[in-house]
């Protein structure tokens, strides 16, 4: 039982499994966090957190820095994907409600695919378009079902600021994926949220400016998002990444909808409608059909002897050798 446990299979899917819980738990801990911090501040505040946690990882882990091979991977995953992405997710939210910002972020598995398809030639299974279709069609019932009482409509640039934070998460993704020949699932993590930490240093006066005056929660909630949804969370993404399509582990986030509407529900007394229910029950649909494997092929019963043919060899013996064999 413990062997079953520790398989590979179980623990690259209880390591998707982790970072989609946390990942959906980020958006109630931006939501509030987010009162009291910039978009900026907020992103520099929370990589800073997570920096500290992943270089002390490493040091116990005495992992070093990557090989050569996989820095552009990095560079790129840290500027566009851990500084570019939780940047524009910050700003965006504000402008437009939680229902819209969920449906455009959720083009991302989409764009992943597609990318991945084009640059790393990963393929596009049947049931893996399916599931991304029956998600994101579950994406679509619960935007419109949060943003219908949303008041002064949607703003245009929130709108463009959430689907750069889906193009910088597709793109971040697909390119860690090469970097992990090279590197460790830690050290893609651990450098690439360094590098986002740097590109994110000219916010560092706003964040100077807001943390004296930022209630406690805010900058608890803040420093959680740097150690879990963060930290924790984008190494055990790496881990899972380095042993699957990013395609298919891509397909797996769509259920953050559904997470968050019952985190919300829980946390925030947010009764989800019936529309959000059915939404949600569609993205965790479509997620266990795009993981789902075609079934495997059954022995057709002609090419197996029959019962009554066995015995009546058995009975009649082996057959005489021939002539020129005697």
């Amino acid at each position: 039982m413990s062997s079953r446990l520790a398989s590979p299979g179980v623990l690259t899917a209880g390591a998707a499994t982790f970072s989609v819980l946390a990942w959906a738990s980020a958006f109630v801990s931006i939501r509030s966090a987010g009162a009291a911090y910039s978009p900026g501040a907020l992103a520099l505040g929370r990589l800073l957190a997570a920096s500290v946690v992943l270089v002390i990882l490493v040091a116990i882990r005495r992992e070093g820095l990557p090989p050569r091979g996989a820095w552009r991977g990095i560079l790129v995953s840290g500027v566009v994907w851990f500084g570019g992405y939780m940047v524009a997710l910050n700003w965006g939210e504000r402008l437009v409600d939680a229902g819209t910002a969920a449906l455009l972020v959720n083009v991302g598995p989409i764009l992943m695919a597609l990318l991945a398809a084009r640059l790393l030639g990963e393929a596009l299974p049947p049931r893996l378009l399916a599931g991304m279709a029956v998600s994101f069609g579950g994406a679509v019932v619960v935007g419109l079902s949060t943003s219908s009482g949303h008041e002064g409509g949607t703003s245009v640039l929130g709108v463009v600021l959430c689907l750069l934070a889906a193009m910088a998460y597709a793109t971040g993704v697909v390119a860690q994926k090469p970097a992990l020949g090279y590197g460790t699932p830690l050290q893609i993590t651990a450098y690439g949220c360094l590098v986002g930490t740097v590109a994110c240093l000219p916010f560092a006066g706003q964040l100077a400016t807001e943390l004296p005056d930022a209630p406690t929660s805010a900058t608890l909630n803040m420093l959680y998002l740097g150690v879990v949804p963060t930290a924790l969370a984008f190494t055990t993404w790496t881990y899972a990444l380095a042993r699957m399509p990013a395609s298919k582990l891509g397909a797996t986030t769509y259920a953050v909808p559904a997470i968050v509407v019952l985190l919300s529900w829980a946390f925030l007394d947010e009764v989800p409608a019936w529309l959000t229910l059915l939404g949600g029950a569609l993205c965790l649909t479509g997620v266990a059909v795009s993981r789902s494997g075609p079934r495997a092929p059954r022995e057709s019963r002609a090419s197996a002897p029959a019962p009554a043919t066995i015995a009546r060899a058995a009975e009649s013996g082996p057959e005489p050798a021939p002539a020129d064999a005697q």
